[in-house]
């Protein structure tokens, strides 16, 4: 086995999500995106593939050609260990916005600070700041 890659499933809104994800989580950056031309399986100009980095971990993403009845769930997410205050209050403020917040930032006991949300894209995150 090579490596495991989480792969996210988008429904037309992966290019937004990773240039999002990408611009606001610093040491982040696009690997590679190739995207549905005219007359190909998906909508032109959707993600076809797309491989990103956000910090040491690359996320493989797709905008589904086929449109399903399913989405995201938060009982799958990603999950990051912040350096700082200062560092979580940013994530967590700039990327659940237009989302949903599960567990505000809070003191929970297991953790000095900890917040869990959904994005507005549907993913789920967990920050916690040790």
């Amino acid at each position: 086995m090579k490596k495991v890659i989480p792969f996210l499933m988008f429904q037309g809104n992966a290019a937004e999500a990773i240039n999002t994800y990408t611009s606001i989580i610093e040491d982040s950056s696009i690997i590679n995106i190739t995207h549905y031309g005219p007359n190909e399986a998906g909508a032109e100009g959707s993600v076809m593939s797309a491989t990103f980095r956000v910090k040491d971990q690359e996320i493989m993403c797709i905008d589904s050609s086929i449109k399903h009845n399913f989405t995201f769930t938060p009982s799958f997410s990603l999950y990051i260990i912040c350096d700082n205050e200062e560092e979580i209050n940013k994530l967590f403020e700039q990327l659940s916005g237009g989302g949903s917040i599960l567990m505000p930032l809070d003191n929970y006991g297991f953790s000095k600070r900890f917040g869990w949300f959904t994005d507005k894209f549907g993913v789920s995150w967990q920050l916690n700041l040790e």
